[in-house]
């Protein structure tokens, strides 16, 4: 009998070609071997290279419990909100970046906040004791923590990270607030945070391994659109819109 699926790992992928198959691989040889039941969802955010294919063929083959689906709106937020509200079935619900930046396995830090009742939490890169082995250009740097200061002081005080990709939610949190969401692009964490926090939902950030991959899909355009999203979300926040 198949074991209950206690944890799903959404994983949102654009043009990951080269590196979702070494990503999966490893995300599958963790889970394999804890005690629970798992599932893999990839959710392929409009890729035009052959990322799709890759996902399907060690769908069929090598990588167990995997899914892989198109996103139905563009945008990374947009990908694992599908993700999320779609197919994720687990009694916990994860999404993580395909590039595996940070592994899995650092999800092992976060299971004992659960049983203290918290209902997100959420990998940083800021905190004391963060591991970060390859750090990102100055500039990103700047921009990423100037940004955080603005998105601190408007929606989610006390999150010093609130962009990294490695998030992990009670099924019941997840599905509730990415029902919610307005922001598909760049900036939904601001929003799903914003949301968590205005609906009463427990959030616990914790310091995690990180390894910057090099070959970003984020274009500079993107802290841009993250600016005019931060006051879109401060804007319904006003109107009571993620309240209702």
């Amino acid at each position: 009998m198949p074991k209950p699926i206690r944890l799903s790992v959404i994983i949102p992928a654009y043009n990951e070609e080269k590196r979702i198959e070494a990503t999966l691989r490893s995300v599958d040889g963790y889970l394999e071997k804890q005690g629970y039941g798992y599932e893999i969802i990839v959710i392929d955010n409009g890729s035009n290279d052959h990322t799709h294919d890759v996902v399907k063929k060690l769908a069929g083959s090598s990588v167990e419990n995997l899914v892989v689906d198109l996103a139905h709106e563009k945008g990374k937020g947009g990908a694992v909100a599908h993700g999320i509200t779609k197919h994720a079935s687990g009694e916990f619900i994860m999404f993580m970046d395909a590039d595996n930046a940070t592994p899995v396995s650092e999800i092992e830090k976060f299971w004992a906040y659960f049983d203290q009742g918290y209902s997100a939490v959420i990998g940083s890169r800021y905190l004391s004791g963060s591991n970060v082995t390859r750090k990102q250009q100055w500039w990103r740097i700047a921009l990423s923590r100037m940004a955080n200061l603005l998105i601190q002081a408007l929606v989610v005080w006390g999150v010093h990270d609130t962009q990294l990709g490695f998030k992990v939610f009670t099924k019941k949190a997840a599905k509730d607030i990415f029902g919610k969401i307005t922001v598909f692009g760049w900036g939904f964490d601001m929003e799903v945070l914003t949301i968590a926090n205005l609906r009463g939902y427990r959030i616990k950030e914790l310091p995690v391994l990180w390894r910057e991959q090099g070959g970003s899909h984020v274009p500079l355009m993107a802290y841009v659109q993250s600016l005019r999203d931060l006051f879109k979300i401060k804007y319904n926040a006003i109107r009571g819109l993620y309240t209702k």
